[in-house]
């Protein structure tokens, strides 16, 4: 018999001899656990695309110039997730630092939400010596010309609270309906940033596949430096507002130039030979290097390259590193690639 035509006939039979002594609910079968969460199928989170698992090589595509031998072609498979089709915004992680600030000041202080926190806008004058940095130091992440400009100055750890405090303002709506909590929002693996970056183009040396850096009428496709002393051929002295390059075939914008990305994963050299192959990553709380992936609008065009390998130390802020949150897919549907 169809196991859910027994359980609705066991019911009945229940109800009917319920008013008879015998009992209330089930008697001894397999019916799984009551009271819980609703479920729906999930729901592309606001500004994410959802990028389908697939199999790709990971690895350098072109030559490697560096000769560092640490991105040697490796084939992985990866699963579903969804990811930030920008990086975070100037605006978007203001709204997260208003919210710490009036969530944190009774617990932490305000010192600590600023000094941690914060972007760290010295990194404009910082970073580099005999450049007049101070116009941005001053306004680039106060003045709302540039809102929607990627966010720097955020180490990893600032990175990682804010996929954290973005997990729990989202799910908090979510019990308010009774829905179950979506997963959680994180930094992307390495593995998944450069499975997205190529957008479904496997051993694409952009992500617009390559390998030239202008299309056909000319015009950059990313926001890089093209030559010595060259930043503005690009249209863009520094960062660009997000989205003002086309994306790439997962609708993912700016995964190559404006801002380098930090990842969740620990950087180490030999890692590709030692990583599993299905959703590779490497947690080393240990390490103080953090992969940081895709070059910025500072960079030469070999590190907007998928396959180019890079990293920051977690406590650096830069004036050139962001980054951008990713998701992973479940339920129905999630991960249908690999079934």
């Amino acid at each position: 018999m169809n196991k859910l035509l027994a359980i609705s006939l066991f019911a009945i039979s229940g109800a009917l001899l319920g008013g008879c002594g015998f009992g209330k609910g089930p008697q001894g079968d397999l019916v799984g656990a009551e009271d819980r969460p609703m479920f729906i199928p999930q729901e592309v989170p606001l500004g994410m695309v959802p990028c389908p698992g697939g199999t790709f090589h990971m690895g350098q595509t072109d030559q490697d110039i560096s000769a560092s031998m640490v991105n040697m072609n490796k084939q992985v498979t990866i699963a579903g997730f969804y990811m930030d089709e920008t990086e975070i915004t100037n605006n978007e992680y203001r709204q997260f630092v208003d919210a710490i600030k009036q969530d944190s000041l009774d617990v932490l202080g305000e010192e600590y939400v600023m000094t941690e926190l914060y972007p760290d806008t010295t990194v404009w004058v910082r970073d580099f010596t005999y450049h007049m940095g101070d116009p941005l130091l001053e306004y680039y992440y106060t003045h709302p010309a540039f809102d929607e400009y990627p966010v720097v100055g955020v180490d990893w750890f600032a990175a990682k609270y804010f996929c954290n405090w973005r997990t729990k303002f989202r799910n908090a709506a979510r019990e308010e309906t009774g829905y179950a909590n979506d997963p959680s929002f994180r930094l992307p693996s390495e593995a998944e940033w450069e499975y997205a970056a190529r957008g479904g183009r496997n051993l694409a040396t952009y992500p617009w596949g390559g390998p030239y850096l202008r299309n056909s009428k000319g015009c950059m496709l990313a926001n890089f430096k093209p030559g010595r002393g060259d930043y503005a051929s690009d249209g863009f002295a520094y960062t660009a507002e997000v989205g003002s390059f086309f994306p790439n075939d997962f609708g993912l914008y700016d995964m190559a130039g404006n801002v380098s990305e930090w990842c969740d994963d620990a950087y180490m050299e030999a890692s590709v030979p030692v990583v599993w192959d299905l959703n590779p990553t490497n947690p080393d709380d240990n390490e103080p290097r953090k992969v940081v992936r895709g070059g910025s609008w500072k960079d030469i065009a070999y590190f907007l390259e998928t396959g180019t390998r890079n990293f920051e130390y977690q406590d650096s802020a830069r004036s050139y590193i962001g980054f951008r949150c990713s998701m992973i897919q479940i339920g129905m549907g999630s991960n249908s690639s690999l079934n």
